[in-house]
């Protein structure tokens, strides 16, 4: 016996007669003897379990004794089969109607629903209807095989128990369908159900999901029906109640011998007033059973059950000893449980095996350690992997509630005007773990996240612990930052700090890890790069760009080409880079700044630029310094910093010529001080540093394409002169070194009255404009000097009165070679008539054929061009000569009928007027006074709309 479900309790003992029949009438009993009375019993009380009291005895009730018997309470009879059917009104039981015809039936069946009455007699089948009074009309009459054993209605047909089988007998045609055999031994039995289904007997042996609950041992039973909820058996001579047990005793019972799915089962079926009681008690059972699906190993199922309990987690956690959990100052309820006494060291002492979640050492020798171990550490992941699903399933509701207290906190400061709250509130949300937490929501929910990293952790699932941190959490800090560093689990923890925001503590750790990670003894799984630390500090750009700056410092050397895009692209000032640079890596300065120019032109300002080229000029300094004292100095020698900064002094704009010039040494770089004068506008100096100096002439041709082209103006004064300034100085004479740097001298003193400070962008650009409008201002006086002179080339026509003497010829010889060399590769930039005239008399013709032959083809073709373009505009002008007059030879012929358009008036000898059409006339007056109509209506217009 699985447990009680009913309880047997003799109602009705020693009938002095045999009981052939029994039915129940509201509470009373209706029993039927062998000598034909009716013996009526009621309870003794209003207990289900009193005995029954015999309260009328109704002698020769039948002739004979009764077979069966049934109460049709919708219309207040019985219904008896003995010789033959009756019918009795009740509660008289007098007889109202007797079926002559069912003399001899053995069964028969009642249709409440349509009162159709069935009952079979021999191998016959017969239907009456009853007409709603005393009487009952037959409806029809079928044949059947064989005797009937049990009938039942099913629907509008009759289900029929013949010989050793189920048929389906069709009430309208009398059509039989076989449904299937009863089974050799028992006779076919049909029993119809309260849901209109019918239980057909058939010899079946008991299985899932219908078990045998309780056997209860009574012989001779004859009958059984149903009575104020219990089941009535009659005996020969006794009548018996089974009447059911309460579901709460029944759900003790099955509590307490381990049937816990019978037991929730039973839970449901109590009545909706009972919920409270319901949900204890199916509460405290989950909890039983999860209890004994964990001792059993059924971690995952003893899960489920805790997740339908709603016990508070760390009931549920204190069966996990290894698992470290933040120290609570929240009692819940959960707590006072007591299951199998003190439910919590019940689960610690017998689950042993779970103190130790670590690894366990596979060192031991002996084959059953080795098992065991093994066996160890399968069940303590199952266990860990159960509790994941389990926190997993729980997580959601305990982050809402979370979520949402620190929310209406937040809405109650900010209503408040407690801005202190709040601020404490922002903290505490950030840093979590860093102090105790005031919120109870808020602290369960620490509690979860701990315990979920942690078994996520000990079964070996980083990514998704990766996951847990890069999400909304409440992971304790302190708890995990220990239990990471022990694992050595580096990623997750750089995560963890990350994510409470302790930049600086994260960019420490990595800066540690990468410096271990470039030993090959460390014991590091995860290889950590420089460009690590970069990709960290992308996100920190625009909230600390100091924290920043300080540790990319760590990294500038390494990954120069990162960090710099880092820079950029967290829009970090770039002299705020600068500056920190300055300070902490001077010797990564130069290339910050030159990174930042070759990424980006325009995101270094003019101070930087400045800055740039002055870092390149001292490195050049200190190594012509070298070379000079060495002796080894060569013009020629180009270093990589010298190359760097005369890329430099070419591509950009934005540093201080003067302040450079100033700086040179005097007989030495002379390609840096020829570019810095250019930048000054002094091209003639400039010039002459490339020919008489340097003595390259493919530079100077080249400076004097940049100037040309700069200005985008090929026709104007200042590109033609600037190869003109060349010719002068290729067919002067050499200057002498004393000369030109008295000259320099001179250009340098001359700009220190009027030049400010390094630095000052402005200040550069002002004075570049001055410069320019000078150098404008003598190159104009040079022109008309050059447009004056005579064709005597002895000396150069551009030359000021003051430096006659510096470009005497002096027995140098003139570079006769490199002017028609000049003039042959750039004769369409050079004014010819100028040039010419600079050229000594003695100059041969033939040198000049591959410079005049271009000009004069050039100049004629032009001329050509403009003589067609002159007749072709005289050619349109005749054209529309002749159109005018045409148009002034149409004629208007005037007569009589002649009419005004507008006042529809003869025309007669008034002046008129003709449309440009040719046919539309109109009196000169009335096309004045139209005309000025139309002036007043426009005028008007106008103002409305003003």
């Amino acid at each position: 016996m699985v447990h009680s479900a009913y309880d047997r309790v003799e109602v009705v003992s020693d009938s002095p007669s045999k009981i052939e029949a029994i039915e129940s009438y509201g509470s009373k009993l209706l029993l039927a003897c062998t000598d034909g009375s009716l013996r009526i019993y009621a309870p003794e009380s209003s207990n289900s379990s009193s005995p029954y009291l015999l309260e009328k005895n109704i002698v020769g009730f039948t002739k004979k004794p009764l077979i069966s018997m049934e109460v049709l309470e919708s219309r207040e009879l019985l219904l008896s089969l003995s010789e033959s059917i009756a019918f009795h009104r009740l509660p008289t039981f007098e007889t109202i109607a007797v079926i002559t015809k069912a003399k001899g039936a053995n069964v028969f069946s009642w249709d409440h629903r349509r009162g159709f009455l069935c009952f079979a007699r021999q191998k016959r089948v017969c239907i009456f209807r009853h007409d709603g009074g005393r009487g009952f009309v037959e409806v029809k009459e079928f044949g059947v095989p064989d005797v009937v054993k049990s009938m039942c209605w099913c629907g509008e047909n009759i289900c029929l128990g013949i010989r050793r089988e189920y048929v389906i007998l069709n009430s309208s045609n009398g059509t039989l369908s076989e449904v299937f055999t009863s089974g050799r031994l028992a006779p076919p039995l049909v029993i119809p159900l309260p849901s209109g289904e019918l239980l057909l007997g058939k010899i079946r042996s008991l299985r899932d999901p219908y078990p045998l609950i309780q056997t209860i041992v009574l012989r001779n039973v004859h009958h059984l029906c149903e009575s104020n909820n219990s089941v009535i058996l009659a005996l020969d001579n006794s009548v018996h109640a089974l009447i059911p047990v309460s579901l709460g005793a029944q759900i003790v019972q099955l509590t307490a011998s381990g049937n816990f799915e019978e037991a929730l089962s039973l839970c449901k079926l109590l009545p909706p007033e009972d919920s409270s009681l319901r949900v204890a008690k199916e509460e405290s059972i989950h909890i039983r059973y999860a209890h004994y699906l964990f001792e059993n190993g059924s971690y995952e199922d003893a899960m489920e059950h805790f997740l339908d309990s709603q016990v508070d987690i760390t009931y549920v956690l204190s069966l996990y000893p290894s698992i470290i959990l933040p120290k609570t100052t929240v009692v819940h309820e959960s707590e006072k449980l007591d299951i199998y006494g003190d439910a919590s060291n019940h689960s610690r002492g017998s689950l042993g095996m779970s103190d130790d979640m670590e690894p366990l050492s596979t060192s031991h020798t002996s084959e059953p350690d080795e098992n065991a171990s093994l066996i160890s550490k399968k069940v303590s992941h199952n266990m860990l992997m159960a509790l994941i699903k389990y926190l997993h399933k729980r997580r959601y509701s305990f982050i809402e509630k979370a979520t949402a207290e620190g929310t209406e906190e937040v809405v109650l400061d900010a209503v408040g005007d407690n801005f202190t709250s709040y601020n404490r509130f922002k903290k505490t949300n950030k840093y979590q773990g860093r102090g105790p937490v005031s919120s109870g929501a808020r602290e369960m929910a620490s509690i979860l996240d701990t315990a979920l990293l942690q078994a996520l952790l000990f079964t070996g699932q980083s990514s998704l612990v990766l996951e847990l941190l890069r999400g909304l959490n409440y992971c304790d800090l302190k708890i995990c930052e220990e239990i990471l560093r022990k694992g050595n689990h580096y990623v997750v923890l750089l995560e963890l700090f990350k994510y409470n925001s302790l930049h600086r503590e994260a960019l420490e750790l990595l800066h540690k890890l990468v410096e271990e990670s470039k030993s090959k003894q460390s014991e590091i799984t995860h290889r950590f790069k420089p460009e690590d630390i970069v990709e960290y500090l992308k996100p920190l750009c625009g909230t600390d760009p100091i924290l920043v700056l300080e540790f990319s410092m760590l990294v500038l050397e390494s990954c120069p080409s990162q960090t710099i895009d880092l820079f950029l692209s967290g829009n970090i000032p770039a002299d705020m880079v600068n500056s920190y640079l300055k300070q902490h890596s001077p010797n990564m300065q130069a290339k910050y700044l030159e990174l930042m120019l070759a990424m980006n032109e325009n995101a270094i300002s003019g101070n930087l630029q400045n800055e740039m080229v002055n870092i390149y000029l001292s490195e050049v300094l200190d190594w012509y310094a070298d070379l000079s004292a060495q002796q080894k100095w060569d013009e020629k020698a180009y270093s990589q910093t010298r190359k760097k900064l005369l890329s430099a002094l070419e591509s950009i704009s934005g540093y201080n010529p003067e302040a450079l010039l100033k700086r040179l040494p005097s007989d030495a770089l002379y390609e840096e001080r020829a570019i810095l004068l250019g930048k000054m506008n002094q091209h003639e100096l400039a010039l002459s540093l490339y020919v008489h100096k340097l003595h390259v002439p493919e530079l100077a041709l080249s400076y004097c394409d940049r100037v040309y082209e700069s200005m985008h103006q090929p026709s104007g004064k200042y590109g033609s002169n600037i190869y003109l300034t060349l010719m002068q100085i290729y067919l002067n004479p050499m200057k002498t070194t004393a000369s030109f740097e008295k000259r320099i001298t001179n250009l340098l003193s001359l700009q220190n009255t009027t030049t400010p400070k390094v630095g000052s962008l402005t200040s550069v650009k002002t004075k570049a404009v001055r410069g320019t409008k000078k150098i404008a201002a003598i190159e104009g006086a040079e022109e008309t000097k050059i447009s004056l002179s005579s064709t005597d080339s002895s000396r150069s026509d551009g030359d000021g009165d003051g430096d006659a003497d510096e470009f005497s010829e002096g027995g140098s010889t003139i570079m006769l070679d490199e002017v028609l060399d000049l003039l042959s590769c750039r004769w369409d930039r050079i004014n010819g008539a100028q040039a010419l005239k600079l050229l000594p008399r003695e100059t041969k013709l033939q040198d000049l054929h591959s410079f005049l032959g271009p000009l004069l083809r050039k100049s004629s073709e032009m001329y050509r061009n403009c003589s067609v373009v002159k007749s072709l505009r005289q050619s349109e002008n005749l054209q529309v000569r002749d159109e005018l007059y045409s148009q002034r030879k149409a004629v208007v012929k005037i007569t009589g009928d002649s009419m005004c358009s507008l006042c529809r008036k003869k025309i007669g000898t008034s002046v008129f007027a003709v449309y440009p059409n040719g046919a539309t006339l109109v009196h000169f007056v009335c096309f004045r006074d139209s005309q000025n109509m139309k002036a007043v209506a426009k005028g008007s217009q106008l103002r409305k709309r003003l």
